[in-house]
């Protein structure tokens, strides 16, 4: 990858890290459909006004707009739900094992449909070792009396395949789209379609009254959301959907790092193995050698 790449993969990587912690925090207070709905909204609103100030034009055709309805729905809308769904009923270092299987998906199902991301053994191998390093980064937060909801692991999983789908249809359909707007088109609809089902699915819908909760959501909506998307539609297009989603890897570790530099929280044997495992797969998949 080129340096600016690197750059956006490390910063997508530190923003969305902290994502489970506000999930948690969120859904203490407000359903997984009002925060989805909260959050897609607000990061809505940052991503329009940052597509304005740079005067990049929005698509007209019906076609475009119907490829961001549905993205709308499968990468943000369904999979925001579904892990903040799950969140309630599993704990969070469950959530980072699951949602590491992404890329696991990604590279199946770009090989079918991506002429330039198909399976090759660096990447098989780089998977492998970044899954089992977010695997053993996790062992000390798993809870062996802690009661994880089976449809809750289910939920969270249902949301990785659809990260990965979505990310592989969005390389295909979007290509022709000015990058901000493929950021911030797919909130635009996305918003759309949770205040529809919203009220249905929740009744009534609670409104944050806590300050806590209203920072978890504007952090979602604003970083997590708005800016995210925006630099994650660009990592896809520029380095293929099976080397960006393996982003998903750097959330456990950002997490642990943070734990150990400003908690003064133990390195202990799993933790030091575990990021090392996950930072050798990043370099792994993102191997390609020179041609002779």
């Amino acid at each position: 990858m080129k340096p600016k790449d690197w750059f956006i993969f490390i910063l997508l990587g530190a923003i969305w890290s902290a994502s489970f912690l506000w999930i948690k925090i969120a859904i203490s207070e407000i359903g997984p459909f009002a925060l989805v709905a909260f959050r897609v909204t607000f990061g809505a609103l940052t991503g329009i006004p940052i597509v304005l100030c740079a005067r990049t034009k929005w698509p007209r055709d019906r076609a475009t707009w119907l490829t961001f309805s549905l993205l709308g729905v499968t990468s943000v809308a369904i999979p925001f739900v579904l892990i903040s769904w799950g969140e309630k009923t599993i704990d969070s270092a469950v959530v980072s094992i699951l949602n590491a299987t992404t890329p696991l998906f990604t590279i199946f199902i770009a090989h079918l449909y991506l002429h330039d991301d198909r399976i090759t053994l660096p990447k098989v191998l780089g998977l492998i070792l970044g899954f089992a390093g977010v695997t053993i980064l996790m062992l000390q937060d798993l809870d062996p009396n802690s009661r994880n909801s089976v449809i809750g692991q289910v939920a969270v999983l249902v949301a990785s395949f659809f990260y990965a789908a979505s990310s592989v249809y969005a390389r295909l359909k979007t290509a022709h789209v000015p990058g901000l707007v493929r950021g911030a088109a797919p909130l635009v609809t996305a918003s759309l379609a949770m205040w529809i089902i919203t009220p249905i699915a929740e009744q009534p819908v609670k409104i944050p009254t806590l300050p806590i909760t209203w920072v978890a959501v504007l952090w979602l909506g604003i970083l997590g959301s708005g800016l995210a998307l925006m630099l994650w539609y660009y990592l896809l297009h520029a380095i293929g959907p099976t080397r960006a989603t393996v982003v998903s890897y750097i959330f456990p570790l950002g997490g642990v790092i943070l734990g150990v530099i400003f908690l003064k929280e133990p390195l202990t044997w799993n933790l030091a193995l575990g990021a090392a495992l996950i930072i050798s797969s990043i370099a792994v998949v993102n191997w390609r050698p020179k041609n002779v």
